[in-house]
């Protein structure tokens, strides 16, 4: 009974004033896009803490970071930084950003293939995975369908992550979206190895979309199959993609899920203190405190 008084645990949303069309994009015009707002919704849905991930687009890695600490603090540690790279500046660039993410309070890392040309196992992406290796840091990793129609899908396939979960066995990868549309290969992959999870994020469209409830239930019967396969959900995370879906609706494409109540807590939140070492409640006091 302990287990499913703890709080939610969101591991995949986005709060950045770089954030590109929100009244186009979000999944409510008059949406909240603010700490404040964030976190009341949050309340209202029960989620203690929730992986805040920077965008691939700040100015510097500096300015990424700087906001992503502002969050922390001023959500008393609720909103947990995610830093990102994008490895095709160079490797110079590369090493800038890691040297800026020693002196973080990280916990995890997030790619983003398709959005950006390179694969995931790109060799310039080796100083990345050997430091997430060093300071025990999961790797995000952006799979399947972009937002912006100039992203290069073929760089965001699931079987592009297998080669460097083999190689770095050490370093645990998270699928976002569950690779959609390629959940059956995500799915071989999460089976195959045991450093790979997935995250639920994204996968629903707006409420007001035609036929929204048969989406529903056809997401809910393909996160079942997947859990079928591995045989586990100790490795499915609940992730909403905010401000593009609403966590109620997020949370309730799991919570509808045909599975135990032990399992449900587990997605919702289980697995992903275990995986990024949440802990139960804040600690973090608020900045001015």
């Amino acid at each position: 009974m302990a287990e499913v008084a703890k709080p939610r645990v969101d591991v995949h949303l986005h709060l950045s004033r770089w954030w590109q069309n929100l009244e186009q994009t979000a999944y409510r015009r008059d949406i909240d896009y603010t700490v404040p707002g964030l976190l009341a919704e949050m309340d209202r849905n029960r989620v203690g803490f929730a992986l805040a991930i920077q965008l691939r687009h700040p100015p510097t890695p500096e300015e990424g970071l700087a906001e992503g600490r502002a969050h922390l603090d001023a959500s008393r540690g609720r909103l947990l930084p995610v830093a990102t790279i994008d490895p095709t500046k160079g490797p110079e660039a590369v090493a800038h950003a890691i040297d800026c993410w020693e002196r973080e309070p990280i916990v995890a890392i997030k790619l983003f293939p398709g959005y950006l040309p390179f694969y995931p196992h790109d060799p310039r992406l080796q100083p990345v995975y050997e430091y997430a290796h060093r300071r025990h840091l999961p790797v995000l990793i952006h799979q399947g369908d972009t937002l912006e129609r100039r992203g290069l899908i073929k760089f965001a396939r699931p079987i592009e992550v297998d080669e460097v979960a083999v190689a770095y066995p050490d370093v645990r990868f998270v699928l976002c979206h569950l690779g959609n549309p390629w959940i059956e290969e995500a799915t071989e992959l999460v089976y195959k190895n045991e450093n790979v999870y997935a995250d639920t994020s994204g996968l629903l469209a707006h409420p007001s979309t035609p036929h929204f409830q048969r989406m529903v239930k056809r997401c809910r019967r393909l996160i079942s199959g997947v859990i079928d396969t591995i045989g586990s959900v100790d490795r499915i995370l609940y992730g909403s993609d905010w401000p593009l879906e609403e966590l109620e609706v997020a949370i309730g494409l799991v919570d509808g899920l045909d599975l135990p109540s032990a399992d449900r807590v587990a997605i919702l939140g289980g697995n992903a203190r275990k995986l990024f070492a949440i802990p139960d409640h804040p600690t973090r006091p608020s900045a001015g405190s």
